[in-house]
């Protein structure tokens, strides 16, 4: 009889104990929570700037280019990598772009088009050579990676010489640089279609199913019959070609290459997704917590301008959030494990 009450007296204890743990578990909806409770506050305190019109479609397309990044840095941190080389895959997909533009006469869409294909072969070849080196040759992801970032970088400058290029078709700064549908910036709509396009595959196909398990158990995926080393070369292949996408869009945002404003673009597209719930470990997160951890930072650097705080305490801020987000995955980790 005794036995009984004692079990009846532990089982609610059991089970709220095992709520909260769950609840820990979903650190996108805490790191949501606090996207609001930052946008409420600025909103709050000036209204008249932060909620504007302007100011808003200003946040995100500020953030479309980063967005689109770190929906490729997604899907390689679930399946346990790193990559290091997004920002300088940019900048050389960008550079390549350009000058296929520039080969061609510089007008009409034809031409627009050429280059925005070229733009994104540029990054879908580095992303292949990434993929290769790390799953074929055995390479940790952190050295691959390193060594690319230095490589795509350097040979941008050697196309370059170091200098800014202009000569990006009228019809694509017109259009996807400054041009709206709906009163939506087109450089915003390509972000969210990208973003839209990866939680689906994600988290509803077979190529997400694969991705979570590479991260999680790569010798337990392989012995179910996933092919793990084609799956990281694919993974990496998609988060170059998205690297390249985004070089087109700094491209038509800037109406010229911008080789010395992306690098640190992949320490933000880290942050963010790691910021975002995703965990460094592998196996686990989703675009839509990329999604927040990508607005938490953009909406502090607007909202300090906005109230006139030094920059360097967004550096601050982010950081702390950061150093917050990895401790929560190392909650999560200690609570499955408690399950």
């Amino acid at each position: 009889m005794s036995a009984a009450t004692g079990s009846d007296r532990t089982q609610p204890v059991t089970e709220s104990r095992a709520r909260r743990l769950r609840f820990l578990t979903d650190s996108t909806a805490l790191i949501f929570l606090v996207l609001l409770a930052l946008v409420a506050v600025f909103a709050l305190v000036r209204p008249d700037a932060f909620a504007s019109v302007n100011n808003v479609r200003n946040i995100f397309i500020g953030a479309a280019t980063l967005l689109v990044i770190a929906v490729g840095m997604t899907f390689v941190i679930v399946s346990a990598g790193i990559d290091l080389s997004v920002g300088s895959v940019l900048v050389f997909s960008s550079v390549i772009s350009i000058k296929v533009m520039t080969a061609l006469g510089n007008q009409g869409w034809p031409v627009a088009i050429a280059g925005v294909a070229a733009g994104m072969a540029a990054g879908l070849a580095w992303g292949l050579l990434n993929g290769v080196l790390i799953a074929k040759a055995r390479i940790p992801a952190l050295i691959v990676t390193l060594g690319t970032l230095g490589a795509a970088l350097g040979l941008a400058q050697i196309i370059t010489g170091g200098v800014n290029l202009r000569g990006v078709p009228v019809e694509l700064t017109e259009a996807l640089g400054f041009g709206r549908v709906a009163g939506i910036p087109w450089l915003v709509v390509v972000a969210a279609v990208v973003t839209a396009i990866g939680i689906v595959v994600l988290r509803f196909t077979r190529f997400g199913r694969y991705t979570y398990a590479v991260g999680s158990n790569p010798e337990a995926a392989r012995r179910a019959g996933v092919k793990v080393e084609r799956h990281l070369i694919k993974v990496y292949a998609l988060t170059g070609m998205l690297s390249g996408l985004a070089g087109v869009m700094s491209l038509a945002r800037f109406s010229s290459t911008n080789i010395g404003g992306h690098l640190t673009d992949n320490l933000q597209a880290i942050a963010a997704v790691v910021i975002g719930g995703t965990s460094l470990f592998g196996g686990i997160g989703t675009v839509f917590g990329t999604v927040v951890g990508v607005f938490i930072p953009s909406v502090l650097q607007n909202g300090f301008v906005i109230l006139r705080v030094q920059p360097f305490w967004q550096e601050v801020a982010v950081g702390v959030v950061l150093i917050a987000a990895v401790y929560i995955d190392q909650i999560k980790r200690r609570a499955r494990e408690r399950l």
